[in-house]
């Protein structure tokens, strides 16, 4: 099917057209560019909110609840489960649609397991363009659920709107979470599996810390969920609500939009710069066995590149 037949299945909310859009995108076709160029104008209107915390945390069961929660409203929503990729296929390797299938049948739902292909930051490369499909298919909100590895899944802050942290008691105290960075990516923060010893010391912890911290006039809320058993997850969506009312009322949901277009452009200017490289191999060889040698110093050899 040509792009411009894809594209506008996908305005309709046809769903294996906007698998298919997906899957060229990921698979760096050809006509990948024509249809960001035919999307352009149609982006803009989903609020993208990132799930990320260490595995374990409850990842998968909060975003399927949140999915839950967010359909009872009558809005649209999309997934993005992001997962290690297989050493083998390059693809997803944990499959998250798997432990979602209550939403399998709702066609106001869309999940996608995206593989991350080795890039870091618990995200894929090509994650910005695949927002850009589903916010322009008409999806009021898109969930991105991070890989899920730890300290490295700081990317997320600049991709989503609003990012929620997830915490399980008796997984490290706060000096660990200072440490994971994830103070900083947070602008809510859920201590998950709540009905655990420690959950309440967790919270205070947490609380403690963000006090410590500056804050741009919102301060991330601590908040506690069972989400197996859907307890707590309206509050956590309340708290999205309010966050996105503080973005657009201080100017700030236009500059992390700037931000993340700008961090688009950037990969992408990167991208294009490794294939141009990766075409010239005989000649980057050569310059590397002259700097080797001492022939030459690095900063020449890349110069001579560029």
């Amino acid at each position: 099917m040509s792009v411009a037949g894809l594209i506008a299945g996908a305005r309709a909310g046809e769903q294996r057209d906007i698998a298919r859009l997906i899957s060229r995108i990921e698979d760096g076709a050809n006509d990948a560019r024509e249809a960001m160029q035919a999307l352009a104008g149609f982006a803009g209107r989903a609020h993208v909110i990132g799930v990320t915390g260490a595995p374990g945390v409850g990842k998968s069961t909060t975003t399927s609840a949140l999915v839950t929660a967010i359909r009872a409203r009558g809005n649209r929503v999309a997934v993005l489960a992001v997962d290690p990729s297989s050493p083998f296929s390059g693809g997803a390797l944990l499959g998250d649609r798997i432990r979602m299938q209550q939403h399998a049948t709702d066609e106001g739902v869309f999940i996608r397991s995206m593989a991350s292909r080795g890039h870091l930051g618990g995200l894929a490369a090509t994650t910005p363009q695949v927002i850009r499909v589903l916010d322009a298919a008409g999806f009021d909100a898109v969930i991105i659920e991070t890989v899920g590895v730890g300290q490295s899944e700081v990317e997320i802050a600049a991709t989503a709107d609003s990012s929620i942290v997830l915490i399980a008691p008796g997984m490290g105290d706060s000096i660990q979470a200072a440490k994971a960075g994830i103070l900083e990516i947070g602008d809510i923060f859920v201590v998950n599996k709540a009905d655990r010893d420690g959950a309440d010391t967790t919270v205070r912890e947490l609380r403690n810390m963000i006090a410590l911290g500056q804050h741009d006039g919102w301060r991330p809320p601590v908040l506690k969920t069972v989400a197996s058993i859907g307890e707590g997850v309206d509050a956590v969506l309340a708290a999205i609500d309010e966050h996105r009312t503080w973005l657009i009322g201080s100017g700030q949901d236009r500059r992390r939009k700037l931000r993340r277009v700008h961090d688009e452009i950037c990969a992408l200017v990167i991208g294009a710069t490794r294939a141009q490289l990766s075409v010239r191999n005989a000649e980057v060889d050569a310059l590397s066995a002259a700097v080797l040698d001492g022939a030459i110093d690095a900063y020449t050899a890349a110069e001579q590149l560029s």
